[in-house]
C-alpha cells in the first residue's frame, strides 16, 4: 500500500494505508485500494438494518415483514398467503424468538445459511409456510406474488425485493 505523509504530533510521517477494516480501531486511517483495484469488503458499510419486537417466532434467514402494531413496529414473517399487508420487506439474519427484540436485514443483500436452492432460478415469497421462499409462486387468489431473489448457489439467495408484489385475482 502507498505510504503518504501524514501530520502525526506536529510531525510530517509516513503512514502505510489500510488495505482492511478491524472496525472502529481504524478510524480515521487513509485507505488503500486492494490487488484488485478494488475498497476491500471490510471498508463497506453492513447491510441496512433494523431492530424490532417479535410478534411470533422467526427462524434464521426467514422472510419478514415490519407491521404497525397498536403504534409500534414489530416483526413477524411474510407470507404471501397475507396479501399486501405481508409482503417482504427484508429477512432475519438470526432467529429472533416470539416476544423478543431482533434484527432483520431490509436491502439488497445475500441471505445465507439456506439449503436445496437451484442455482440461478427465481425465488417468490411461499404462500403456504410464513418466511419461506419457493420457486413456485402462488396462484391462489387475494395471495401475493412477490419475487424475493435468485439463487447464487445451493445455500445462498441474492435477496432482492425492488420488485412490486402482485394480488392475484
Amino acid at each position: 500500500a502507498q505510504k503518504p505523509l501524514q501530520l502525526v504530533n506536529g510531525v510530517f510521517t509516513q503512514v502505510e494505508a489500510s488495505l482492511t477494516s478491524a472496525g472502529a480501531a481504524d478510524s480515521g486511517k487513509i485507505v488503500a485500494l486492494n490487488g484488485s483495484g478494488k475498497v476491500d469488503n471490510t471498508m463497506l458499510p453492513t447491510a441496512a438494518s433494523f431492530t424490532a419486537t417479535a410478534s411470533e417466532a422467526i427462524a434464521a434467514g426467514a422472510l419478514v415483514n415490519l407491521y404497525n402494531n397498536a403504534g409500534t413496529i414489530n416483526i413477524r414473517n411474510a407470507d404471501a398467503s397475507g396479501g399486501i399487508a405481508k409482503k417482504a420487506d427484508g429477512f432475519a439474519p438470526n432467529a429472533i424468538a416470539s416476544g423478543a427484540t431482533g434484527e432483520g436485514d431490509f436491502d439488497n443483500s445475500v441471505i445465507s445459511g439456506l439449503s436445496g436452492l437451484t442455482v440461478g432460478a427465481i425465488y417468490y415469497l411461499s404462500g403456504s409456510t410464513p418466511g419461506a421462499i419457493t420457486t413456485t409462486p402462488p396462484s391462489t387468489a387475494t395471495y401475493i406474488v412477490h419475487r424475493v431473489g435468485k439463487a447464487k448457489s445451493a445455500t445462498e439467495l441474492i435477496f432482492d425485493v425492488s420488485s412490486s408484489p402482485v394480488v392475484l385475482a
